[in-house]
């Protein structure tokens, strides 16, 4: 003898209401990383150390890119992933230095340009 057939299941059985608060998506439960704002701010003066190299203010804001971006690196890395924006504290720990380099640099050239241009005077008999 066949064993009987399992009962009908009660009406509306078959839909699931959603959750409480709607769709979660694949995010639910985890919350976004936070980007450190001194690797943002590292990365905006590094910029700016770059573009002021005429007038030599790379070689003020050039170390104080670079001191950001290394303390916020330090932070990121302590925070245990709960901070983000590591690249940015890198590419303006970088383009601080690159841009107190390139400031000293045009320092230098500044000066010996003036120097030698007021030093070449010819004198005719």
């Amino acid at each position: 003898m066949p064993p009987p057939p399992p009962p009908p299941p009660p009406p509306g059985a078959g839909y699931i209401p959603p959750p409480p608060g709607g769709f979660a998506g694949g995010s639910a439960g985890y919350a976004a990383r936070r980007t450190d704002g001194l690797a943002v701010a590292s990365l905006i003066i590094g910029i700016f150390s770059l573009l002021c190299t005429v007038a030599c203010l790379g070689i003020v804001l050039g170390p104080t890119a670079a001191i950001m971006g290394f303390i916020s690196r330090q932070r990121i890395t302590s925070s245990g992933g709960a901070l983000g924006g590591g690249t940015m504290a890198t590419v303006g720990l970088v383009l601080g230095i690159v841009g107190f380099v390139a400031s000293v640099g045009w320092f230098f050239i500044a000066i010996s340009g003036a120097i030698t241009s007021g030093s070449t005077t010819t004198h005719s008999p």
